[in-house]
């Protein structure tokens, strides 16, 4: 067993604050310097990157009990609780027990009828210049606290928006060392932190209140969270603390990631016309003049490939971290008890050996031929293993009818092409995305 090359500096702390600020630059020059597997220091933490699918697969799936969640995202929990993103084994395995039923085909398939009329009724004026990821993070909102907690959010949007963006912003502080000692103190970013915490939990909180008082099943998650009770297990329920960081887990990582999916979609859209026209074209065929319903999903293959395509180039979670719990080895290399692995779809999905011309915007990459002749981890935009994303199917079912919905009747012209990607616990466009919309009235 030997250890994967790699950058090394004398200086103890030299990658933090590249690893904070502007990581995926960093990530894919390593990868293409040192290969498929790369170790390097950030102070006394080992990290180790893998690049090569297979060495992907081994991380997460095949010896994903010799790993737990990252230190960065156990140190989450100070938002998230004790949800599906951050809890582990038993628990882990009994949460996810008791919301799998709501994500089941069957349900996701009635979820879709909201995801479609919140699209359609967009209040956009023909040629008006708004922030396309602003509008997609109100849209997924009002879908995800609708279909999972039936409830209307839609006037709380603009400061929950501002809460939930307060707390990704700060996410990257979650790396530095001293970040348990920086929460005690009373800095401004601190106490927004809090601020935004408090709004998110009285939110949450108001809702799962409202709904134990009226004993009403509704059919959304909170109500098969709030009736389930773990037959596996001691035949408890969840109490308000766990169904808070469920809910709160969902709340967040149910819209932001799809948002955010959405909003690079409308923006390669509209750098590859060809594309857009492409999409309308299929639109016209399937829809006609009417509004697509949930049995379309199947029947929409390209404009399924196009959010396919925007998630490789930018996917919304980029990287996926894990923490050694025990020595383990991966792909011949070993991996030390305590050493922290990374497996970053912001650099597989632009590798050359599985994605061509990486740069270029082609949803061709993935018709059935295409997808079958690349190993199945060259592409995870959603994790792989048994902690795959629960909502996957949800948020492909939601990209595509949202996407179909809004451009029969609405063309986005991109005011700038110079947008940054930020990477925080997903990956924003830094400063949004301006663009001129027109339609509005049929198609």
């Amino acid at each position: 067993m030997t250890t994967p090359p790699g950058p090394r500096s004398v200086i103890p702390f030299r990658y933090l604050r590249t690893m904070q600020r502007n990581p995926i630059p960093f990530l894919r020059r390593i990868a293409n310097d040192y290969g498929d597997a790369v170790r390097f220091h950030v102070g006394p933490q080992q990290i180790f990157l893998f690049n090569h699918p297979d060495l992907i697969r081994e991380v997460l799936v095949t010896q994903s009990r010799s790993f737990h969640k990252s230190r960065v995202l156990q140190r989450s929990k100070i938002i998230f609780g004790e949800g599906l993103l951050t809890s582990e084994e038993d628990l882990h395995l009994r949460q996810r027990r008791l919301a799998q039923p709501a994500f089941h085909r069957e349900r996701i398939a009635r979820y879709a009828e909201v995801m479609i009329e919140r699209a359609s009724r967009l209040t956009w004026t023909d040629g008006e210049v708004l922030d396309v990821h602003h509008e997609m993070m109100r849209l997924t909102l009002s879908v995800v606290a609708k279909t999972l907690f039936d409830a209307d959010v839609a006037k709380d949007a603009d400061e929950i928006g501002v809460a939930l963006t307060s707390l990704v912003d700060l996410f990257p502080t979650l790396i530095n060392p001293l970040t348990n000692l920086l929460r005690k103190l009373p800095l401004p970013q601190t106490m927004r932190f809090r601020r935004s915490i408090e709004r998110l939990d009285r939110t949450v909180y108001g809702i799962i209140d409202e709904r134990r008082k009226s004993g009403e099943d509704r059919g959304d998650l909170l109500s098969m969270l709030l009736m389930a009770v773990d037959e596996e297990g001691d035949g408890s329920g969840m109490t308000d603390q766990q169904l808070r960081d469920e809910a709160m887990t969902l709340f967040l990582a149910g819209h932001e990631t799809t948002a955010n999916a959405l909003a690079w979609t409308w923006y390669l859209l509209a750098l590859n016309p060809a594309a857009a026209e492409t999409i309308h074209h299929e639109l016209d065929a399937v829809l006609g003049d009417r509004l697509p319903v949930p049995t379309d999903y199947p029947r929409l293959p390209y404009t399924e490939m196009v959010v396919a395509e925007s998630m490789r180039l930018f996917p919304p979670a980029w990287a996926v971290s894990r923490l050694a719990i025990e020595d383990a080895t991966i792909g011949g290399w070993s991996v030390p008890r305590g050493a922290v692995v990374v497996a970053a779809q912001a650099v597989t999905h632009r590798d050359p050996r599985w994605f061509p011309d990486p740069d270029r915007f082609d949803p061709l990459r993935f018709t059935a031929e295409a997808k079958a002749s690349r190993p199945k981890l060259a592409y995870f935009p959603f994790g792989a293993g048994p902690r795959i994303c629960i909502g996957e199917g949800f948020a492909w079912m939601e990209a595509v009818l949202i996407v179909a919905t809004i451009a029969q009747r609405w063309r986005l012209e991109l005011i700038s092409p110079d947008v940054t990607p930020q990477a925080s616990i997903t990956l924003r466009p830094k400063g949004g995305i301006r663009m001129r919309v027109f339609g509005g009235v049929g198609k």
